[in-house]
């Protein structure tokens, strides 16, 4: 799909839902963070706003801006009231969260779509109590695929990833490009192109649909791909909650049962599965750009290094307060993994 036409159709989508339901009750607010073409915006917003209009006979819809404020900051915009939803990146705000980085541990192949799902009953099971989004409601989680490497210069084995400068989305993706030997550095996923351009960075450790997305396959034409990924990264959807407080009891149990949590949590995880295949799809066919698959060699080093860094989460998770060995258990068994 060329990229005026997506553009196109994500405008049309996010404002379809408004028009169909010019007569709703509540219009909810939604801040994104991500281009207009990003498979959020063009894909799962637009869901997410249909899914809240069909479980409320159209009384309820929302609306997305763009461009409100740096990702960071999202959650501030949801706790001022600035806007009812938002959708956050835990790897941005270190130190404000921990436990996410249960849902983000490399060494599992598996679907974004299952994996959010895990992660969903994951966090009702055993993460909620934290309280870590203290101030808004956590309404939906959901992890990416599998995050890979793309560079602007030819990589093909582990070790030629050492001494690289490549963006880090912070979390576990940070701690596993540490021990790789790589030289970190922190850019919100918005500002990757203009780093890549500018040659800031000598790659990026990212999503796949991050080539469509963000446009790597103009700026990164080497991606590298070991099986699972070198991480998972974990996102929220979170709502102001007088927002939510404020809306009438049977409007609250027709999101509750139909839209938040798991509905929302599989819906975003399967968007995401699909921008995956397209953006491998759109890297074989664009020119110049090179697809290199993990030697077996490769994938026994990176073993232990998942080994090595899943130690160092579990404990740092632990240190809250939580059973860090028992609820990656239970998300991996979720998962069908043992």
């Amino acid at each position: 799909m060329n990229k005026y036409l997506l553009g196109t159709l994500t405008a049309t989508s996010l404002i379809a839902g408004a028009a169909a339901y010019a007569e709703a009750e509540y219009t909810l607010v939604i801040s994104s963070w991500v281009p207009p073409t990003h498979n959020i915006n063009a894909q799962m917003m637009p869901q997410m706003i249909e899914m809240i209009e069909e479980a409320t006979d159209g009384r309820v819809t929302a609306e997305v801006r763009m461009g409100l404020a740096p990702p960071p900051a999202q959650m501030d915009l949801v706790l001022d009231g600035a806007v009812d939803i938002a959708y956050i990146f835990h790897g941005y705000q270190p130190g404000r969260f921990v436990s996410y980085k249960l849902a983000e541990l490399p060494g599992v192949e598996t679907t974004a779509e299952a994996a959010s799902v895990a992660y969903w009953n994951l966090f009702e099971t055993y993460l909620a109590d934290l309280n870590e989004h203290r101030g808004v409601k956590v309404i939906g989680l959901h992890t990416h695929g599998p995050g890979q490497v793309h560079t602007n210069t030819p990589v093909n084995t582990l070790a030629d990833l050492a001494g690289l400068k490549l963006r880090m989305p912070g979390g576990v993706a940070s701690e596993v490009g540490t021990a790789l030997g790589t030289t970190g550095i922190q850019v919100p996923a918005p500002k990757v192109y203009e780093t890549l351009a500018s040659n800031t960075a000598d790659g990026v450790m990212m999503t796949i649909d991050s080539r469509q997305g963000f446009r790597l396959t103009e700026v990164a034409p080497n991606y590298y791909e070991i099986p699972g990924g070198f991480f998972r990264g974990s996102f929220a959807y979170i709502m102001n909650e007088d927002t939510f407080g404020d809306l009438p009891e049977d409007l609250q149990t027709a999101l509750m049962d139909d839209v938040f949590g798991e509905p929302i949590s599989r819906m975003s995880g399967a968007v995401w599965d699909q921008g995956d295949a397209f953006s491998i799809q759109l890297t074989e066919e664009t020119e110049g750009n090179t697809i290199t698959l993990a030697s077996d060699e490769d994938i026994a080093t990176f073993a232990s290094i998942v080994e090595t860094v899943t130690a160092s989460v579990l404990e740092e998770v632990a240190a809250q307060g939580v059973d860090a060995q028992a609820a990656l258990a239970f998300f991996r068994a979720e998962l069908g993994v043992e």
